[in-house]
């Protein structure tokens, strides 16, 4: 139930839809009618949160992070430029988006060509926030074309962040009042397109929520207006049972519990962002997740509690992993070795997933995206941790995860998961400290076929 003040609460929907379309969903003009006909068919459906056109992010992050000649910058600014110029041509209302487009243009420009770009996380996540802000005002043309009154709303005057540039922590508190002060009134007859990804710090400086982020901001929009749903569309229908690039053997799945879904999104289910589950379930807001270009095809329905739960849900895998062993033999029967070793690994901000231990060594596991990981563990991590024990890092492993319900009480759960990876070296299991998930970390030539063979013995 939408709680607002009576005045506002009348004219606004109780059954309040947030709808988020990824960048494939708004890569063209095409794409963004096929979205603009999903608004328009939910009358529910009030505030829209879009990522950045297909291949806009990815462009911007190589001038963000990549040393180039200003030849080369131009050269990425115009791939850029190209890909929301067919968008505004083939707008009526073109001559009237011109100019706001042109002004975030320019404004991406001096940023491109910033000599400190390379420096400053400021500077980066200033000009991240770009791609969104220019497919937003594109789609609000989009829709208003299509007769749904709508409105290009700058996300930054609600979503409040810290200042952790690049992986900014949302101000719940914050985004609660700004959002039901600066978004509710227009609720009442306006559509309101606003920006994945992006937030502000208390300074007025432009923040990100990393690389997916988008979800988030729809699921944090969707708790501070007290929405009834939240929509994720995307480029598939659903969440499938493995990734469909694997094996095409994968079927989506009509549910999925919030834990469940949870779960996937952290071990590598790339339809989800592991936030976006957080402020779903501290309102028990469901969740959809359908494919903009098949929307009759229907998706997935993420809730709290599922007609069914079964022991085998689906199987994820996330890449680039890497594992870390710390041995000693003072370890054994010593206090405070694990406190020492986890103390450094914070202060080096690495976030660690998969624990296990022996008598005398603990070896862990960190997600590793495009060496980010090992770029932060460097020399002086390692120097401190051998400073008391021997340190091996191994790279080249994947993790593969099967998830589910009941999974360390259920019978025959874990042999059947185990027999069917039998050909296969395991280099590590994780398995009994949630009853959602197995955890298997195998080599990255392997995960490929031990996804398959699971998914045959499991869902086939």
């Amino acid at each position: 139930m939408l709680r607002v003040q009576n005045s506002v609460s009348e004219s606004v929907n109780d059954n309040l839809n947030v709808a988020k379309f990824g960048g494939t969903s708004v890569a063209n003009f095409a794409a963004m009618q096929n979205c603009a006909k999903i608004v328009k068919n939910n009358l529910n459906t009030k505030v829209v949160v879009v990522s950045a056109s297909a291949g806009v992010t990815n462009l911007l992050v190589d001038i963000a992070h990549t040393a180039m000649s200003k030849d080369q910058i131009k050269q990425k600014l115009t791939e850029i430029d190209s890909i929301q110029l067919a968008i505004l041509q083939a707008l009526q209302n073109a001559a009237e988006v011109k100019p706001k487009l042109q002004q975030l243009q320019s404004s991406l420009t001096e940023l491109a060509l910033h000599e400190e770009m390379l420096h400053r996380d400021d500077l980066k996540d200033a000009l991240l926030s770009h791609g969104e802000r220019m497919s937003s005002l594109l789609f609000s043309a989009v829709l208003n074309q299509s007769g749904v009154k709508a409105e290009n709303f700058d996300v930054r005057n609600v979503l409040r962040t810290d200042s952790e540039f690049g992986q900014a922590v949302p101000n719940l508190e914050q985004i609660g009042i700004a959002a039901k002060q600066l978004m509710l009134p227009s609720l009442i007859d306006t559509v309101l397109v606003t920006q994945g990804f992006v937030g502000s710090d208390p300074e007025g400086n432009t923040t990100t929520l990393g690389r997916g982020g988008s979800d988030f901001t729809a699921a944090l929009l969707a708790e501070a207006l007290h929405a009834q749903t939240c929509e994720i569309w995307t480029d598939v229908i659903g969440v499938y049972t493995t990734d469909p690039r694997i094996t095409d053997a994968a079927r989506p799945l009509p549910e999925l519990s919030f834990e469940e879904a949870a779960e996937m999104a952290t071990f590598g289910a790339k339809v989800l962002h592991p936030a976006t589950m957080e402020p779903a379930l501290r309102q028990d807001i469901k969740v959809f997740v359908g494919s903009s270009r098949e929307p009759e095809k229907g998706g997935t329905w993420i809730v709290r509690d599922c007609v069914t739960e079964p022991s085998y849900r689906a199987i994820t895998r996330r890449k680039e992993q890497v594992m870390v062993t710390v041995k000693t033999p003072k370890m054994m029967y010593a206090q405070g070795f694990l406190q020492k070793v986890f103390t450094i690994i914070a202060e080096h901000k690495l976030s660690v997933d998969l624990i296990t231990t022996s008598e005398i060594s603990v070896s862990f596991t960190l997600d590793n995206p495009a060496n980010s990981v090992l770029e932060r563990l460097n020399f002086e991590t390692i120097e401190e941790l051998s400073q008391f024990c021997d340190v091996l890092v191994e790279e080249n492993y994947d993790l593969v995860t099967v998830v589910g319900n009941n999974m360390h009480s259920a019978a025959g759960v874990s042999s059947k998961i185990f027999a069917a990876v039998a050909d296969y070296n395991l280099r590590m299991i994780c398995y009994g400290a949630n009853p959602h998930n197995l955890s298997l970390l195998v080599n990255d030539s392997d995960s490929k076929d031990v996804v398959c063979a699971l998914h045959r013995a499991l869902f086939e």
